[in-house]
């Protein structure tokens, strides 16, 4: 069973009928209890940076949503891929989760719309599992105005920008986090997620 983390601040219901539509077992939960016993995790989010980390602070899920995500697949979408970093600068300077090295900053592309919204060819780095058979055409979909920054062996996915933009990191191990919304982007959203879900032993 996948565990969709419900602490207020994510696009719970869109990745939930992805997975549905997937075949794969999930449930909406707040509970730790569940967290724990799942067989991985994913971490959803919308909005702004401090105001998901407070929530999620709020909701008493923090140091479970940590611990888990080193004992299992786990993957942040969106702004849940942001909080994976260790610092936010959203408004202000804010602690994420510490699961990757690296922070979140405000996109800086003179002459470029931001937010970045809209469809971008992926482009491989890191090998990562969840990206098998995505193919080289691959095209996602994003809404964001603040980027990662990270160390390159972290980045299994970027998209041109203005400059490398990252798509997908990945810590090696167990923890996967996607900027773009795989459950909005067709078929290759599908089948990250498929591959996500095929990670479960």
């Amino acid at each position: 069973m996948i565990a969709i983390v419900d602490y207020g601040a994510g696009n719970i219901f869109s990745v939930k009928n992805a997975l549905d539509y997937l075949g794969l077992e999930n449930e909406l939960t707040s509970d730790p209890e569940k967290i724990k016993a799942a067989d991985a995790v994913i971490l959803p989010g919308v909005g702004a940076f401090p105001a998901a980390m407070k929530k999620l602070c709020e909701s008493g899920l923090t140091e479970v949503v940590k611990e888990e995500a080193k004992k299992k697949p786990f993957l942040g979408i969106c702004l849940g891929m942001q909080m994976l970093f260790e610092k936010g600068y959203e408004f202000e300077e804010c602690d994420g989760l510490g699961l990757i090295p690296g922070s979140v900053q405000k996109m800086d592309k003179p002459g470029f719309i931001i937010p970045h919204m809209g469809w971008n060819k992926l482009e491989y780095g890191t090998e990562c599992p969840v990206l098998d058979d995505i193919g080289d055409d691959a095209y996602v979909y994003f809404v964001h105005s603040y980027e990662a920054v990270t160390d390159d062996k972290y980045l299994a996915a970027w998209v041109d920008y203005d400059g490398k933009v990252p798509a997908m990191v990945y810590d090696g191990d167990t923890v996967y986090g996607a900027q773009f919304h795989p459950e909005k982007s067709g078929s290759t959203g599908l089948q990250i997620l498929k591959n996500f879900g095929g990670l479960i032993g």
